[in-house]
């Protein structure tokens, strides 16, 4: 009897066959059937942040970040207030020089003369509404995108590349692929970021703020989530190329889940043909998976 016991554990250990990986592997073929509908790569990371549980889809692929990347400017950029070198309300020149036909609400406020602005409302703008002229200011400001690189890899985070400013990436297609990230590495920068001793208490609470505030997006991982669910988060969209192509369709972010655990998501959705509504009903349903999955 003890035998016959021993050699049932020997087996599921070499084996897998728990019912915790059954159920992965069920999520995963749920992921992965809702993935093809966009009829192009589908990255997706799932990290519960308090059990460790872990399910990745093209987890290792190097897809373009977009927007997804003022993520990882903000966190540089709250770094060095931390540091001293700058200060949240500490003002900003906006000059009309900074200024390119590109979305901005903050040119949009200001058309005509540029603006001085503080770092806060420069965040904000960046990361809740997705500004792309807030975003190179920023990034100026840090002294350039190599500063987000080093920073963002000096935090374990590896497998992520920030080589092109919004702007840099508004001159030729191929640009936005030089911002690329593994979506196992985001899950991994967001555990990271959401420890309360990873920034100063004022910053990290003003990093989730800004995301939580997100206004991008209504229709991707908070789409099909419960009412009232706290979902903190960041997309990023690129435009169609001529041949019908959409580079990206990105969201990455946190979902707090009704028992007070937290899912770190990242959902990326590259070189698709599919229309903007179907792309973002693969990331909404994909997002809801995961959900139900964890609330079991």
């Amino acid at each position: 009897m003890l035998r016959s016991f021993l050699l049932l554990f020997l087996l599921i250990f070499a084996f897998g066959i728990t019912k915790s990986n059954a159920q992965n592997e069920k999520l995963r073929a749920q992921l992965a059937e809702i993935a093809k509908d966009a009829k192009g790569i589908v990255g997706v990371s799932i990290l519960n942040l308090e059990t460790r549980d872990t399910l990745s889809l093209n987890g290792h692929a190097h897809l373009p970040m977009q927007s997804v990347m003022k993520f990882s400017i903000a966190i540089t950029v709250l770094h060095e207030i931390d540091k001293g070198n700058f200060k949240l309300d500490q003002l900003i020149h906006v000059s009309k020089s900074d200024y390119y036909d590109t979305y901005s609400p903050l040119k949009d406020k200001n058309p005509v003369t540029g603006v001085d602005i503080s770092i806060r409302e420069l965040l904000s703008y960046m990361v809740s509404l997705s500004d792309n002229i807030a975003c190179d200011v920023l990034i100026k400001t840090l002294g350039g995108i190599d500063k987000v690189n080093d920073y963002i890899h000096s935090l374990g985070v590896k497998n992520i590349a920030f080589k092109a400013t919004e702007f840099q990436m508004a001159q030729a297609w191929p640009v936005q692929y030089t911002n690329w990230a593994e979506v196992t590495d985001l899950t991994h920068l967001l555990d990271i970021s959401f420890k309360p001793n990873f920034l100063s208490p004022a910053s990290h609470d003003y990093l989730w703020k800004i995301m939580q505030e997100t206004s991008t997006g209504p229709k991707q991982i908070k789409g099909l989530l419960p009412a009232g669910t706290i979902v903190y988060h960041k997309t990023g969209r690129s435009g169609t190329s001529e041949k019908g192509i959409t580079a990206a369709t990105n969201d990455i972010g946190i979902i707090t889940l009704p028992n007070g655990k937290h899912l770190a998501i990242a959902i990326f959705v590259s070189d698709t043909p599919v229309d903007l509504p179907v792309r973002e009903s693969v990331i909404a349903r994909i997002a809801k998976a995961a959900f139900d999955d964890a609330v079991k």
